[in-house]
């Protein structure tokens, strides 16, 4: 099965096979849809089948097929599986039938094939850009100017620093980082690290190589991609290659 990867401003789609992560976290909430069989260990609980998995909740993934979905937490979308967690670790996605005969292609449209997930779960789905939850308007043209990198255009994030990026907001550094973690709920050189990550992701999904996605992403090098990608996902960048489709 060819694995799909889409990739817009709060929200990484991928239809994969054979995902078998190690313990890990990460900063966005997680929705797992299998066509098959998956289990998702939190500690000493299982739960299996359809899953919404909490943002920063370590978690143990393995799946036959499916979808996983990765929202940004404070993104208009984030904010329904919010409410929906109600403070939990993770919650099962009850009487969800999945689609095992479908087959997505790179150049398909996402959103009808999610749809009795999301019609499931009272979710709007919309991939036309997501409309995010932060009330200060700096932070809003912040977060615009980074996913400007979704589109091929990589402001090389590693190079903002919260000094230089203080600045450009007419701020102090520390007013700066207040704010952002104040409007996001996590500090800036974590949500930096995050984005990076999302932009080598989006690099790999473009065919580069992981040398070529970790100059682009603002990593040291390819080693540096490969452990943060690691910590963050679970797997290696040579595990992860088979959920990247190829020209």
């Amino acid at each position: 099965m060819r694995p799909t990867v889409w990739l817009k401003p709060g929200v990484l789609i991928i239809y994969g096979a054979s995902l078998d992560a190690a313990i890990h976290k990460h900063h966005s909430i997680q929705l797992v849809w299998p066509t098959s069989s998956a289990v998702c260990k939190f500690n000493e609980d299982e739960i299996s089948g359809p899953l919404i998995i909490n943002s920063q909740v370590e978690h143990q993934l393995q799946m036959d097929a499916g979808w996983v979905i990765l929202v940004e937490p404070k993104s208009e979308l984030g904010q329904q599986l919010s409410d929906r967690l109600a403070q939990a670790d993770a919650v099962p996605i009850e009487q969800v039938a999945p689609l095992s005969k479908v087959r997505p292609e790179p150049g398909d449209d996402p959103i009808p094939l999610l749809t009795p997930l999301t019609t499931k779960l009272s979710l709007k789905l919309e991939f036309a850009g997501t409309a995010s939850n932060v009330t200060d308007e700096r932070i809003q043209q912040l977060l615009a100017n980074l996913n400007t990198c979704l589109s091929g255009d990589c402001l090389k994030p590693a190079n903002w620093r919260a000094s230089e990026v203080a600045k450009g907001l007419s701020l102090s550094e520390g007013r700066f980082l207040h704010l952002f973690s104040e409007q996001m709920d996590i500090p800036w050189r974590p949500y930096l690290l995050w984005h990076r990550m999302t932009c080598a992701i989006n690099a790999l999904a473009r065919d580069s190589s992981v040398t070529d996605a970790a100059h682009i992403a603002g990593f040291s090098d390819s080693a540096h991609l490969s452990r943060t990608f690691r910590k963050l996902f679970g797997m290696s960048i040579r595990e992860s290659q088979s959920l990247f489709p190829k020209s």
